[in-house]
This record gives C-alpha cells, sequence and structure tokens, in this order.
C-alpha cells in the first residue's frame, strides 16, 4: 500500500493551487537545473534504473524508449510528441494530471527534451478536453514568464519550447502514428513500421512519444534517485500508477496507488467497495476497455500490475478498472464496446476495416440470442483472424474483450441462445 511520503501525484484532485506558486511548493520545478546538469546520458540511465514502463498502456521501457534517438544531432532536428489524446473508455488519469498538476508535465517534457536533444515538444489534446488544454496552456504561458522554459530554460543554457495542439476527438489518433500524422495535418491513420518514429518521426524527423503520466513522474524520479521508485511495486513493475475505478462501485475515483496492489484492496479501501458488497461482483475490466474482462473468482487475488495481469490472459492496459456487479449483462457490454471499436476504425487495413463491423454485428446477434451455438466458435475465429494482422492494435483491441467474454462466460451465451430459440419456438406454435 503507497505511503504519503511516496505519492508523486500530490494534487490529482485539484484541492490546492495549480498556480505555479502552487506547484513549487508542493516541489515541482526544485532543482530543475542540477537534474539537468546530470547530463543526457545520466538522465536515461536513470530512467532505465527506476524501471519506469510507460503508463499509456504497452507498458515499454521509457528509458529504453529515449535511448533508441539519434545521439547526435543531424540535419533534422529532434522532437518529444506528449500523447494527451486518452481517447479509451473508463481511462481519465492523464485528464487530471493536465487539469490540476500541468507543472508536473511540463517539467518533464523539458527534462525529457533535454535528454533526447528535442527543442521542442508538442504535446496533442484530445479534442473533447477542451478545458483541461486551457489549463495546461495557463501553465505553459507562467512557465514561459518565470523562465522555466523558453530561451536558456531554467538557467541550464538549454532551449525549450512546449506547443499545445488539439485534436478533433478520433480515439485512433491515441496510436502513436497516427497521431504524428494528425499532428502534421494529415488524416489519422497509422503508420507502417519500421521506420519508428525515433528514426522517421514528426516531419521525417528522429521523434519520440510519450504518455502524459510517463513523462510526469519523471522529474520526481530523478529527485528522490531512480533506487526510490525502484523499490516501490513489483520486479519489473516498479513505481507508482494512477488507476481509475469506474462503474458499480460505490465511490468512483482516481488514485495514485503502488503498482502490483491487491485489484481487491484497491476497490474495497478508494472506490468503497463494489455496490452491493464484494459477492455481488461479477467481472472487471482491468486496465480500460480493450482488455479482456476477468469473473470474480479471479478477480479475488489478482495483483494490478503489467506481468501478474499478462499471467491471467487480460492486461494492465491504462490501469482504468472497469467493475460490473450482477445487474450487467456482460454480452450487452461487451456489444457496447465492439460498436465503439467498430465506429472508430480508421479503415486502412482490411482485417480491421471490416472485422469489426462484422464482430458488432455478431455481438448484437449474441445479446438477443438470435445466433446458433456454433456461431460462438466462429465469432472466436474471426476475433483471431483479426487480433495481429493489422498495422496497428486497435484490430486487437476490438477482438480480446470478445474474447475475454467467450473465455469466461460461454455458458451465459449459449443460455440467452437456448431461450431465443425456445421463445421463436414457443411463438411459431
Amino acid at each position: 500500500m503507497l505511503k504519503d511520503k511516496d505519492r508523486i501525484f500530490t494534487n490529482i484532485y485539484g484541492l490546492n493551487e495549480r498556480t505555479l506558486s502552487g506547484a513549487k511548493s508542493r516541489g515541482d520545478w526544485d532543482g530543475t537545473k542540477a537534474i539537468m546538469e546530470k547530463g543526457r546520458e545520466q538522465i536515461i540511465e536513470d530512467v532505465k534504473g527506476s524501471g519506469l514502463r510507460g503508463r499509456g498502456g504497452a507498458g515499454f521501457s521509457t528509458g529504453m524508449k529515449w535511448s533508441f534517438m539519434p545521439k547526435e544531432i543531424g540535419d533534422r532536428p529532434h522532437y518529444l510528441v506528449i500523447n494527451a489524446d486518452e481517447g479509451e473508455p473508463g481511462t481519465c488519469k492523464d485528464r487530471e494530471i493536465l487539469r490540476n498538476e500541468p507543472h508536473k508535465l511540463i517539467e518533464g517534457c523539458l527534462i525529457a527534451s533535454f535528454a533526447m536533444q528535442a527543442h521542442a515538444c508538442y504535446v496533442y489534446i484530445r479534442g473533447e478536453f477542451y478545458r483541461e488544454g486551457e489549463a495546461l496552456q495557463r501553465a505553459v504561458d507562467e512557465a514561459y514568464a518565470d523562465g522555466l522554459i523558453g530561451k536558456n530554460a531554467c538557467g541550464s543554457g538549454w532551449d525549450f519550447d512546449f506547443y499545445i495542439h488539439m485534436g478533433a476527438g478520433a480515439y485512433i489518433c491515441g496510436e502513436e502514428t497516427a497521431l504524428l500524422e494528425s499532428l502534421e495535418g494529415k488524416k489519422g491513420q497509422p503508420r507502417l513500421k519500421p521506420p519508428f518514429p525515433a528514426n522517421v518521426g514528426a516531419w521525417g524527423c528522429p521523434t519520440t512519444v510519450n504518455n502524459v503520466e510517463s513523462v510526469a513522474v519523471v522529474p520526481e524520479i530523478l529527485r528522490r534517485g531512480p533506487e526510490w521508485f525502484a523499490a516501490l511495486g513489483r520486479p519489473n513493475n516498479t513505481g507508482s500508477k494512477l488507476f481509475n475505478i469506474s462503474g458499480h462501485v460505490n465511490n468512483p475515483c482516481t488514485v495514485e496507488e503502488e503498482m502490483g496492489v491487491p485489484l481487491k484492496e484497491i476497490i474495497e479501501k478508494h472506490a468503497g467497495g463494489v455496490t452491493g458488497g464484494w459477492d455481488n461482483l461479477l467481472a472487471i475490466i482491468p486496465g480500460g476497455a480493450s482488455v479482456p474482462m476477468l469473473p470474480k473468482s479471479i478477480c479475488d487475488t489478482v495483483l494490478m500490475d503489467f506481468d501478474s495481469l499478462r499471467e491471467v490472459q487480460s492486461g494492465l492496459g491504462t490501469a482504468a478498472i472497469m467493475v460490473m456487479d450482477k445487474s450487467t449483462d456482460p454480452i450487452m457490454a461487451i456489444t457496447r464496446l465492439s460498436r465503439f471499436y467498430k465506429h472508430e476504425s480508421c479503415g486502412q487495413c482490411t482485417p480491421c476495416r471490416e472485422g469489426t463491423g462484422w464482430m458488432w454485428r455478431m455481438m448484437e446477434r449474441m445479446a438477443t440470442g438470435n445466433a446458433r451455438i456454433d456461431e460462438i466458435d466462429l465469432l472466436e475465429e474471426v476475433t483471431r483472424q483479426v487480433e495481429g494482422h493489422t498495422i496497428c492494435a486497435l484490430g486487437d483491441a476490438a477482438a480480446w474483450p470478445i474474447q475475454g467474454l467467450i473465455r469466461h462466460f460461454r455458458p451465459r451465451i449459449e443460455e440467452r441462445i437456448a431461450e431465443y430459440q425456445a421463445t421463436t419456438a414457443h411463438a411459431a406454435e
């Protein structure tokens, strides 16, 4: 259980001043110049040593990702791009950072950009986060006025500019290369990789794309030392993490907790428990809408980190915990998600363009029971044809919730089909 002294986000609920003076009173911008004086290589090594893994869903080593950038600036400038698109259903952690802790992000962007020799950072914010964009812009203006960013940022001799770009609300632009396409003014469609953004990114230049939370935690890690962060959580799943808890709980919330915290504990302690008590729990989606659901039997003991959830055939994703009690129709819930992915597919890849629509229409039939028992296997076969056969991971995101439903709630689907067949047979008589 995370101790208060180990919390990185001390104003995540916006209870205190969000201004620069308020941020400084909580320790932000403290010794930033001294951190930069460690040098680029040392900063990257410290981030690697902390064990920080990307907080956007993929869980890739943040320090490793930074090290992929070219060591020297050639004829192409380097860029840092922050993914604040946050379109994953159930997820609203980055939104709280933009709204209540914007200076943590700005300071993190300065340090990360310096480590990767980028003189400019672009933050791509989801179009619906209009007020959050305003809050971030106010913080940027304060940082410029105080000399913390801009020419000779923090007196370090490094010039750094910070730009905000508002998207138009497309979920696909949360994929890093589709985000870059949109940033360049093109249609938001994923690019084939390789080349990877570290070689050919924004405007054909070396670019690193990081999640908001991944960068916002960096200054505190470097202030306290990588050993402090690495001591939190579990091996290969270190540090603290923002968790969103929504759905059938008594107190939906966003909370910072240690990685590896038991799922049951985080719901009971921070979200006031499941409505009707823990025994009223049906299932949980543990990491945003794109990861497979887990039934209560697994939720009783599973830990909230990358490796533990992978072992039970799900994933941590964005750590957005969506709770469903026994009043939920799980088939209808997954049908609704299928409709979302069908709507948000960019249509570039045939398996995704055709498969998401096919899966959604099939799920609509499963939800009413207007299907055959053997079509359950057919539906799963189609999810396997989509999964892993697309340019980006949207195909996987559309397939996994259906796979989780079939894996854990197949008897309920079969029961629905049998009920429908019995009803239609009776009506025919």
